[in-house]
């Protein structure tokens, strides 16, 4: 009998859930294993959570989410081809979507730290899409008939593949539905202050110390060019998430998957997600490697360093309130201590910071895990997906809450701004031109022994008023140029 005679039973409209208490037997090929009789997951989950019961952190749900895709594309190329009886294959793309759709979250407890393919996630999602199936039939749960888990669910399947392709979707639909729409709010952030700001002179900084100036806008012109710049990076390292691996099988033969297998599931999955996802041209670089995550993780690094160096600048420009740089004024959310009354900190810059060293620390996780693909297969992917969700999950939140609580809020201390230019003697760079450097130093140190402005000093040093007037302004400083300035070194 063909796939296609195969009786189709009736299926029941019963909803998630197992009526149940106590265990029940299920089996794998190395024997029986008590499982609770509420769940829906079989013998191997069972062993992996006894075995590998480490720590706190579970395998996130975005993989299982990411698996539901894999499953249900390659039910539908199994029943298009009649592999398998299509009431078969719809049902088990119907349990896909609840897969997909978090409904089964529960069923899905296994830990991180596991075996390195991943393949005890996919034999989860294996058990309980047979089992949830057998549900639905009116079956008897752990039976694997008439839906067995690896020989219907994981058809021309190996963990070896599947997981890496759960990896890249989870990974892809992470970065791209969270993380850099995430970036880019947060960019159009600092472009308004950046045109709000344009024409709002300040003292720029070199070294920690004063130095020239440019204006606001200007300033924050380098923090909206440094997230176009990496916003870019992580879009270009994301694309590379496209490729699958399905299809590779065990080592990258395709041994046990029909001809074309691997590029119809690609085109399945795409067409599922409305991403761009094809097959990789060579699984056994697909399958022995993880190096498209590792550039992938590598592109959320590059960005933590953007976002850290911004949340810096700006927890220091709104430093004080009175001893303080204080150029800067952010919302007040909440009490900054317990002690001292009325104080209030640059919280969201810290978080910023502590998300931005979380993720640059994991990216040596994800380095050194990508480093161990030995022969065939890298043996270290779990850990990698984990730090790479949790990178891309925590970078998206942060940038959001840093935009919303303290850059969309931030105000200008136009007071300060205009006090440290008054007592600014960096500017006396514009006359170095006209006077020669070295008269131009001496007015600067004398500007500063003697506490004197700047044009105090150089007028005591015998600049004229005229020329002084003439060569240092400000506005005029920050656009090169856009003054009449004399040019070579002359006398005042």
């Amino acid at each position: 009998m063909t796939a296609a005679d195969e009786q189709a039973p009736k299926i029941l409209d019963v909803p998630i859930g197992l009526d149940a208490s106590g265990m029940r037997r299920e089996f794998d090929s190395l024997g029986t294993v008590e499982v609770p009789a509420d769940r829906y997951w079989g013998a191997q989950t069972q062993r992996s959570l006894e075995h590998f019961n480490i720590g706190n952190d579970r395998m996130p749900k975005e993989v299982y989410h990411a698996y539901g895709y894999v499953k249900k594309a390659a039910a539908v190329i199994n029943t298009r081809a009649g592999r398998l009886p299509a009431w078969k294959g719809e049902l088990i793309q119907r349990v896909c979507d609840e897969v997909i759709s978090g409904a089964l979250d529960e069923e899905f407890p296994l830990y991180v730290f596991q075996t390195g393919s991943g393949t005890q996630s996919n034999m989860n999602v294996n058990e309980v899409i047979s089992n949830r199936c057998i549900q639905l039939v009116g079956g008897t749960l752990g039976s694997q008939e008439p839906v067995h888990p690896n020989d219907h669910v994981n058809m021309g399947q190996s963990s070896n593949d599947t997981f890496p392709t759960a990896m890249h979707i989870a990974a892809y639909q992470m970065a791209t539905e969270k993380t850099i729409p995430a970036l880019r709010r947060l960019r159009d952030a600092t472009e308004r202050h950046q045109k709000r700001w344009a024409d709002v002179v300040k003292i720029g900084r070199t070294h920690l110390e004063d130095a020239v100036p440019l204006t606001v806008g200007q300033e924050w012109s380098g923090y909206t060019g440094a997230l176009d710049d990496a916003i870019a990076e992580v879009e270009h390292a994301t694309r590379g998430l496209l490729r699958l691996a399905m299809g590779g099988t065990a080592v990258g033969t395709g041994l046990n998957a029909p001809a074309g297998f691997g590029e119809e599931v690609a085109a399945e999955i795409a067409s599922m997600t409305g991403a761009p996802f094809v097959t990789a041209a060579n699984k056994f670089t697909a399958q022995g490697t993880l190096d498209a995550m590792v550039r992938a993780h590598g592109g959320l690094k590059a960005a933590a360093v953007t976002l850290f160096k911004i949340a810096n600048d700006l927890r220091w420009l709104g430093s004080g309130p009175r001893t303080g740089i204080h150029e800067l004024i952010f919302p007040s959310n909440e009490p900054g201590s317990s002690i001292m009354p009325g104080k209030v900190n640059p919280t969201q810059a810290e978080a910023m910071l502590m998300v931005a060293i979380q993720v640059i620390a994991s990216d040596v996780a994800v380095t050194m895990g990508g480093a161990e693909g030995n022969f065939e297969l890298n043996a270290f992917r779990p850990v990698l997906i984990n730090n790479y969700l949790h990178s891309a999950l925590i970078m998206a939140d942060m940038c959001d809450h840093f935009r919303q609580y303290m850059v969309e809020g931030a105000k200008l201390n136009e007071a300060k701004l205009k006090e440290n230019i008054d007592r600014s003697v960096m500017m006396v760079t514009a006359l170095a031109p006209v006077i020669g450097y070295d008269k131009a130093a001496a007015i600067s140190y004398y500007a500063i022994d003697h506490d004197l402005t700047l044009k105090q000093a150089a007028l005591a040093k015998g600049v004229s008023e005229e020329l002084f007037d003439k060569i240092v302004v400000p506005i005029a400083l920050t656009r090169p140029g856009s003054a009449d300035v004399p040019s070579g070194p002359g006398k005042a």
